[in-house]
Parts: structure tokens; sequence; C-alpha cells
């Protein structure tokens, strides 16, 4: 909009300071005329001022101008909290009413952005306000507008601009909001242990009654719920006991306050890892052989292992007549490594061990029970297998994967390369193994020269010979595990012959394997949550398409999926979708159930649900500004939009002020010189003509 400007203005011939010189210098030389009151005074003065207002230059300027509109600043917060309930509904109208108010005046220029979601960081609504008014020079701005519920999380201390700033929020003052607040959770915890949580229950924007009990719902893993009551507003301490190796989902949910804000934050997730301590490894061998440093070295060199390992020097049916005082061993501590200690191994192991009166049947009995209940066993058998001796003729025979073979075609030597099975591919014991043979390829490692013959009776035969002789053959007997390793010719590997092979990788694995390290499971289903997606992960050792996966969301939202296969891995096969929802996620591939947790993406943003105007009002009103609700009904009680002038109130009751700050720019200037020279001399000859006439007189 263009408009004219009228006023005087002084362009002087000679500087401010001579004029002033000039000026004094005339009153001076009218002092004695005054003081004599001479005649033609009035005259001479007149002509002394018509010419310092001549040297003065008066102008008549008349200004053309372009006057610029005013920019406002309208914000709207988009975080989670903002969509809570109907708040987004309520600020998007809210937002158009101001818009269309800020329409109707010419002078005003309204810009809108959105604030989206901060993710980790919170709502980070300063941050945008910042960001959007580095385009819009501040002689313009006539005030910021921001619809917001008020939980903003990078409040400074004082604002970046001075124009005002009007929070518009939604609903009314005085919501109360319920949460759970977790103070202290382990990320881990030891295996037959137990781990304690601190967790406090609040309930925002309402006194905590004294004595008030509020009830928490406990589920772990999708099992039972286990309900406790909590004190309101005090920290309560829950004891969990860890059950199992791998990671462990709990779910802490609280019951409903009437009238909340939102039950989004009255749910709770933690993850606890659950991790054994030290493993305990029974070692027997029974005579020295070749290979019997190979399991030493392997189970020494795990930090995590406590092992004990004896060696059955001397068999009672030998006697050299050596005197008992000079033999430098100990008696075989039989009945407190298998009756009394026996339950406190993880895994036992028997090396060449061959069945000679040593162990009674009793005990033998007792490490079948032990594997039954729970317990591990791996055998490393060689020609004692196969003979009278042999721990398949004992009661621990019962819980063993395959019997051997008598005769004399018992016993095979020969040089053979061990393969890996078709379900040994499937199989994370064996699965990958370096230089295994991959199709109709042949392995490339070293070979072995003996394996003894014996017959599966139950379990998967992972390993095999090129005849197809099993070699290592993995069961599951009770709540327990059995591996059987035909062979002693293992430690040819671990010394290179041939080309060497994993021995200790594949040895690591039985031995985790049978110890229940999740990692190795190989019917297993395993979720997990990371950037927002949702991977589902099952392994199975059994061919065939896998069957589809269910996935319940934290809200009951249910999908189905097919997994697809996992490139190079055999038997695994992983599904993958987005989950942004924070709770507990569930899949199922219809015999086995796993949990992820998804944390909040802002769990910032969740920590306060109520629409609360403390923390940003104090910036509204220190900058002219103010507060203002949106109230709860179908229509949003929108404040009139105004304009002020520059110190005037800027926020009443019902409505906010948008300063006028009137800014232009100068398109064009005309000066008219009001005593211009032709004029200007004359005039003052005339009047100092006039004076001296009149003072000669």
């Amino acid at each position: 909009m263009r408009q004219a400007i009228s006023g005087l203005d002084f362009a002087p011939i000679l500087p401010w300071w001579l004029l002033v010189a000039l000026a004094v210098l005339a009153i001076l030389a009218l002092a004695p005329a005054v003081w004599r009151r001479a005649r033609g005074v009035a005259w001479r003065a007149l002509s002394f001022a018509v010419l310092l207002l001549a040297l003065a230059n008066p102008r008549l300027v008349e200004e053309t101008r372009e006057t610029r509109p005013d920019i406002a600043l309208l914000v709207q917060d988009r975080s989670d909290s903002a969509r809570i309930g109907g708040r987004g509904a309520q600020m998007d109208a809210a937002r158009a009413a101001l818009e269309a108010a800020a329409a109707r005046f010419p002078d005003l220029e309204l810009r809108s952005v959105d604030l989206p979601e901060g993710g980790r960081q919170g709502t980070r609504l300063f941050t945008a306000i910042d960001r959007a008014l580095a385009d819009i020079p501040r002689a313009r701005l006539a005030g910021v507008i921001a619809l917001t519920d008020g939980q903003a999380h990078d409040v400074p201390g004082q604002l970046g601009f001075a124009a005002p700033l009007h929070v518009v929020l939604p609903g009314r003052p005085g919501e109360v909001d319920r949460r759970i607040r977790v103070i202290e959770a382990p990320g881990y915890g030891i295996v037959g242990r137990t781990v304690e949580l601190r967790v406090a229950v609040e309930d925002l924007g309402a006194e905590q009654p004294q004595g008030g009990a509020v009830r928490l719902t406990l589920r772990r893993d999708g099992a039972a719920p286990r309900v406790e009551s909590v004190p309101l507003g005090r920290e309560h301490r829950i004891t969990l006991p860890i059950e199992r190796g791998g990671p462990s989902v709990v779910e802490l949910t609280a019951e409903e306050r009437p009238g909340e804000v939102s039950t989004l934050n009255n749910r709770a997730v933690v993850t606890i890892n659950g991790v054994r301590d030290r493993l305990r490894v029974l070692l027997v061998s029974g005579e020295p052989h070749s290979g019997e440093r190979t399991w030493r070295r392997l189970l020494k060199a795990d930090p995590n292992v406590d092992l004990v390992h004896f060696t059955i020097l001397r068999p009672p049916e030998k006697d050299d007549l050596t005197p008992l005082n000079e033999l430098a061993l100990i008696a075989f501590p039989v009945r407190e490594l298998f009756q009394v200690k026996l339950r406190e191994f993880d895994l036992i192991v028997f090396d060449r061990f061959s069945n000679r009166g040593i162990l009674p049947p009793m005990y033998l009995r007792n490490i079948a029970d032990y594997v039954r209940g729970g317990g591990a066993l791996l055998l490393s058998v060689g020609p004692e297998f196969t003979g009278a001796t042999s721990l398949a003729s004992t009661p621990l025979g019962s819980i063993l994967p395959a019997r051997p073979l008598t005769g004399r075609g018992a016993l095979a030597e020969g040089a053979f390369r061990p393969r890996v099975t078709d379900q040994g591919a499937r199989h994370p014991v064996t699965q990958g193994l370096t230089g295994a043979n991959a199709g109709a390829a042949p392995p490339n490692w070293g070979h072995w020269y003996r394996h003894l013959r014996a017959e599966p009776t139950s379990g998967l035969s992972v390993m095999d010979t090129p005849d197809g002789d099993p070699l290592l053959q993995l069961d599951r007997v009770g709540e327990g595990r059995v591996a059987l390793l035909l062979s002693d010719q293992i430690w040819l590997w671990s010394r290179g012959h041939d080309g060497g092979g994993p021995q200790a990788e594949l040895l690591r694995r039985a031995a985790h394997w049978l110890m229940r390290e999740p990692e190795l499971e190989e019917e297993d289903l395993v979720a997990r949550i990371e950037g927002g997606m949702l991977t589902v992960t099952r392994r199975s050792v059994e061919a065939g398409p896998p069957p589809e996966i269910t996935v319940t969301a934290p809200d009951g939202t249910v999908t189905r999926g097919r997994p697809m296969a996992a490139g190079g891995t055999g038997g695994q096969t992983v599904l993958e979708q987005a989950a942004t929802m924070p709770g507990v996620w569930q899949a199922s591939d219809g015999r086995r159930q796993a949990f992820a947790a998804a944390a909040a993406a802002n769990p910032l943003e969740i920590a306060d649900l109520r629409a609360e105007a403390s923390r940003v009002q104090p910036l509204a009103e220190a900058n002219g500004g103010g507060s203002h609700w949106l109230g709860r009904g179908d229509r949003p009680l929108v404040p009139e939009l105004r304009r002020v002038a520059a110190g005037r109130d800027a926020s009443g009751a019902s409505w906010i002020g948008l300063r006028r700050n009137q800014d232009h720019l100068v398109t064009g200037i005309a000066a008219l010189p009001l005593l211009p020279p032709w004029l200007a001399l004359p005039l003052v000859l005339g009047l100092a003509l006039v004076a001296w006439r009149r003072e000669g007189r």
C-alpha cells in the first residue's frame, strides 16, 4: 500500500554549530540597540532572523512510502502428546479460525509452521520458533502464536525476540494424569537369582492421598499376570526371579484413574537379560590319550567356566603293587561328585570313559536322573564304547541317543572327512562351520581315521561319515540334553593335521547348546525391536515352508505374515514389520511365542500427558503475551485476534493482540525550498533597508 507523507525539513547551507554562532553574534549586535530603545531594532532583528532562516534552508518534503505488512508466526505442535484424545482436531480447528481472522487484516501476513514429533529429544517448541523466525525481519514481527499442549522440553531462560508470545492450549486447566515411573531397572540378571525393580505410580495434577494405593499388574513373557497393591506416589520395590537365560520382557500396568487424560503412560516395559554366572563343568577322562588336552584347553580358555577335571590313571582292577604312600594321587571323590554335588554342575563330560566299576550303577542312575531333570551330558567315545565296559550297557544307556553296534565291525578305521548332514546344516551347532560341505561340494577340512558305528535311537544326527554312519548325535531327554560324539579323532583338527578344522568352534557350540544358551536353540522364535522395526526370527531344523507368524500389537491388533528365508542361514527365517506403538509385542508361529518390548519413541513426551501452561506461561507474560485455553466443547473457544499499537497491552481474557509495527519502505522524496536564494536575498536586503530608514529618522 502506497501513501504520501508531507513534512517540514531543514537542509542547512552552513553547519548547525556555525548557524548557532551567527545567532549569538546577532543577539550581541542587537543588545545595545535594545538597551537604548533605538528605533528600528525590531526590523533589524527581523532581518537577522530571515538571514539565519535562509541559511538553515527550510524545505517542504513529501515522502512516498510503501507500507510493508507485519508478519505473525503460528506454530502448531504435532507431537504425540498433542494428538491425544481430541487435542489434534481441536487445535486444527483453532488454527483454521486464527488463519481466517488474520486474513481480514490487510496489513498482516500470518505464516504457519508445524512442529513434528521430536523423537527421544522431547518437544522442541522454541527451537522450531527460532528456526521459523530466521527469515522474518524483526522490524516486521507482530507476534508469535503457539498452538501446543505446553509440554515443551527446550524452554530457554528468555526469548530471542521482543514481540508478544501467545500460547493457546487445548482443553481446560486442571487435568490429571496417572503414570508409572521406572526409577531403576537392571538390564541384566544372573540365572537362578533375583533382581529388583524400583518403580513409582504417581498422579500428576492431583494431591497424593495419605495411605492411597493402586493395583499394579505385572506380566512377564505372556505368563499369568501378577497383581500387587502399591502405594500411590511412593517408591515400590518388586522382586523378580531370573529363571532362564536370554531376554525376558516385563510389562507393568497401573489401573486407570477415572478422568485421567490418557492411559498411555500407565504402562511401562522393562527388558531383563538373563545371564549365567560362572558355569561349572565336570570333565572325567577315562584314560590318558592324545585328545585329552583338547577338552581341557577348550574349557579352560573360557573365563566363564569353572572346570573340575579328573583323569582315571589307574583303574581299580590294575594293581602294580606300588605302595599307597608313594602314589601322588588323590582318591576319586565318587560320592561327593555324583551324589552330593551332582546338580551343582551345568555340564558333565565323559571323555573315553569306560565302566570298570569306578561308578556303581547307583551313581550312573543319578547322572541319568540329573539329565532328565535339566542337566547336560556330553560323551566323547572311542574303542571302549563297543566292549563290555561301554557306558551304553549301564543305566546311563537309557538316555543316550545311539547304541553301538557289536561285533568286529563296530570299530571302523580308515581315513574319511566328517560331513554335516542336511539337518546339521540347519542346526545352530553345526550351521555355517568353516570348511563344511555345501550341497554336492565335499568338505575341505582334515581327515579323521577312526569312528564307532552306532544305531541312532533318538535325537538328530548333525554330522556323519561319507557312509552315513552318525558322528555327532544331539538329543533332548526330559528337561535336559545329551550329545554323543562317536569318534575320538577330533583332536587332529586342533593339531592342524591335513589342514585342521573348526574343532574349537564345534565343541564350544556343542557345549553351549547343552547348557541351553539362547543363541544356539535349534527350535526357537526370537523377537526384537530396533529403530521402530519388529524383527521376528524363527529357527527350525524341520524342512519345508515355514508357518505364518502371528503378530499381536500392544493394543491387540493382530497381523499375519510368512517369514522369508535369511540368506545363508539354513533353517532360519525372518519376518519384519513396523512397530512404532510402545508396549509388548507378541509373535507366535503356532507352537512357540516370543515377546519384544517397544519403548516409547519419545519418553520425555509421555512422562506428563497433561495440557499444562506452567512451563511456557512465564516467557509469554515476559513478552507481553499470555496463555489461552480452547475449552472442552465441540467448538473450540478461539481467542479474538486484534491489532495493537507498540507499547500497548497485547493480551486480554478473550483476545490476543498482534503488534502494529508500521514498517515501511521509502520509494520517493520531493523537496520544495521555502526560502530559495532568489527570494531570501531581496527579502533580507529589504528588511535591512527598512531598519536603516527607521533608525535614521
